[in-house]
């Protein structure tokens, strides 16, 4: 009984040594399973370069640790950190670029995984029409300089009254004014300084300033007269013996001209520079002869007068006598003015022999006087002689042909 006790112990005993043992294969077995199953092959793609790891990371992140490298907020990772990882998952993974950018005049750091300057410009999302330092084309590794990016700007400009708006790319206020051929004066005024960098939807004015402006303004002097007596002329009758010429004078103002408006006027100098020339006037002061008292003749017993020659007549008298009696000139005279050598009634013509005043200077009588009626009746008589030898009696057609002459 005791034996078969004992036999049964050390039956049981080796079943549970050999169950135990067993186990610890089942788990060895199970643990190499395990570990077969959690280990991964996982390409590693970094910047281009790739590498093959090994790994029981489960999530993209935990193989990167695993693996050591380490990975920025700006470094693009596909795919993403959390996503989970299977046996020959690929990994990329772009490094981040620290680019020195100046965008319309500011400076700034654009982290990027591209590799040109277009990247940069797209990842910025800029205008096509910016102006840009570097061709789009330019690997970002063969930058020697900062990039500089100005994007178009719409500006208006008000000047000389006009106001214009400008779209531009260009850095600076005074970049724009080149541009657009907007020159400024040394004393001009800017709203702002032109020093400003250029942004969107500025407004500038410029203020034209001229503080030194200067007009020459020219007047005229008016020439005076003066008034000289003259014993060779009759009383009323007047003669310019030297004409007047007007001077001028000449004033320079200096004012500030603001836009165009003047302000602050003053007069810097006022010369004549040409001095009028004074009219001279002469002013008559010859009494004229008295005209002589009219002769009271009978009327002739009328008969045909015969013209005698030249020689035959009388004599002139004195100039202020009668003229001689008989005669042709004397019936002539009778016949026209009543035997008047001074008449002068208004009607144009004057004296014995009624000269118009044509007549008489064309005649040559003016060199006794200035009209007929003044002159002595040898006088007229002398000037008729010159009248008659161009046109005979004809001069007296009335009076001739009633007295017989022709």
């Amino acid at each position: 009984m005791k034996s078969t006790v004992r036999d049964f112990v050390a039956s049981r005993n080796r079943w549970i040594k050999t169950a135990g043992q067993g186990i610890v294969m089942m788990c060895l077995v199970l643990g190499l399973v395990a570990f077969v199953g959690n280990n991964k092959s996982i390409v590693l793609n970094i910047d281009g370069q790739a590498s093959t790891v090994q790994t029981f990371g489960g999530t993209v992140g935990e193989v990167l640790a695993n693996s050591n490298v380490v990975v920025t907020e700006n470094d693009q990772v596909t795919p993403s950190l959390a996503a989970a990882v299977e046996d020959g998952s690929a990994i990329q993974i772009t490094r981040a670029t620290a680019i020195d950018v100046v965008l319309n005049g500011a400076d700034t750091v654009v982290h990027t995984t591209g590799s040109t300057v277009g990247d940069v410009v797209n990842e910025l999302g800029v205008a096509d029409s910016s102006a840009i330092s570097a061709d789009l084309e330019t690997r970002l590794t063969t930058l020697s300089s900062e990039l500089e990016i100005s994007t178009p700007k719409s500006v208006t400009v008000t000047v000389d009254g006009s106001t214009a708006t400008h779209t531009s790319t260009v850095k600076s206020v005074q970049d724009l004014f080149d541009e657009a051929e907007i020159v400024l004066g040394d004393e001009d005024r800017v709203s702002v300084p032109v020093t400003s960098s250029l942004v969107d939807g500025l407004g500038l004015k410029i203020t034209r300033v001229d503080s030194d402006h200067r007009e020459t303004v020219t007047e005229s002097i008016s020439f005076t007269t003066d008034e000289v007596h003259d014993d060779t002329l009759d009383v009323g009758e007047q003669r310019v013996t030297r004409a007047g010429v007007d001077g001028e004078r000449t004033k320079i103002f200096t004012a500030v001209v603001i836009d165009g408006r003047e302000e602050n006027r003053e007069l810097l100098s006022d010369k004549v520079t040409l001095e009028p020339v004074t009219e001279l006037l002469a002013i008559g002061t010859r009494e004229p002869k008295p005209e002589p008292e009219p002769e009271t003749k009978p009327e002739p017993e009328p008969e045909r007068v015969e013209v005698s020659a030249p020689a035959d007549e009388p004599e002139p008298a004195g100039s202020s006598g009668p003229a001689p009696a008989g005669g042709a000139w004397q019936a002539l005279a009778q016949c026209e003015s009543g035997g008047n050598w001074s008449i002068n009634t208004g009607n144009g013509y004057y004296g014995g022999l009624q000269f118009s005043a044509p007549s008489w200077l064309g005649a040559g009588g003016g060199k006794y006087a200035p009209l007929p009626h003044l002159a002595s009746p040898a006088e007229q008589i002398a000037t008729a002689e010159v009248l008659k030898q161009n046109g005979g009696w004809g001069h007296w057609p009335s009076c001739s042909a009633k007295l017989g002459l022709g």
